[in-house]
């Protein structure tokens, strides 16, 4: 009985649970996520607006742009002026410029790589939350399977495989790509951090 009540809740959706072969297939999604979709979609919102940013905020021209570091390296600390304040290494040279050197200067160098930080660790709770958010969606529709009496009808098995499926795409959907765009900026901060260790390294030699 069970199993043709499943088939049957099937064959309502055109065989295809998840409505993507009618032409409001995106919107029979979004609405089978019930109220689990306000979570998911504040997640998605907040993971997109978090990678945008800190993309553009960890340019390589924002940071420790090539000219700096050349300029160091060189010798030619005349050519860092003002007008490389906006970037970390600038910000770093003109405080070396003002006295600080040693644990100082590195204690700077940490303060300016947490600024640098700011909102990944939101990025990987969104990582492991939207996977999670997704799951509790499938228990809350297989939940509605399971009547006090006797087996559901054909449209509260629709509703609750619907649901079930719907958070899970949905929550993957969102954490997947987040995933990737988090172990990208990490490493994209690695890569950076190194630029101003050499850096730090750097104007810590013309001291000695």
């Amino acid at each position: 009985m069970a199993i043709k009540l499943i088939k049957q809740a099937f064959k309502e959706r055109a065989c295809d649970p998840l409505g993507f072969k009618d032409a409001h297939g995106v919107q029979t999604l979004l609405q089978g996520a019930g109220i689990f979709i306000w979570p998911l979609a504040v997640s998605s919102f907040l993971a997109v607006f978090l990678i945008v940013e800190r993309a553009l905020a960890l340019r390589v021209s924002r940071v420790a742009p090539d000219s700096v570091l050349k300029s160091v390296l060189n010798g030619d600390l005349d050519q860092v002026g003002p007008a490389d304040g906006e970037s970390v290494a600038g910000r770093l040279v003109q405080r070396w410029k003002d006295g600080a050197s040693g644990e100082v200067l590195k204690a700077w160098t940490r303060n300016e790589l947490i600024r640098l930080q700011r909102g990944l660790h939101l990025l990987d709770s969104i990582v492991a939350a939207a996977p999670l958010l997704g799951l509790l969606g499938t228990v809350t529709g297989l939940a509605t399977l399971f009547p006090e009496q006797g087996l559901p009808d054909s449209q509260t098995l629709t509703r609750g495989i619907g649901l079930a499926l719907s958070t899970t795409m949905i929550g993957l959907c969102i954490a997947i790509p987040a995933l990737i765009a988090a172990n990208w900026l990490g490493r994209r901060l690695e890569i950076l951090s190194s630029r101003l260790d050499v850096l730090v390294e750097a104007l810590e030699a013309r001291r000695r």
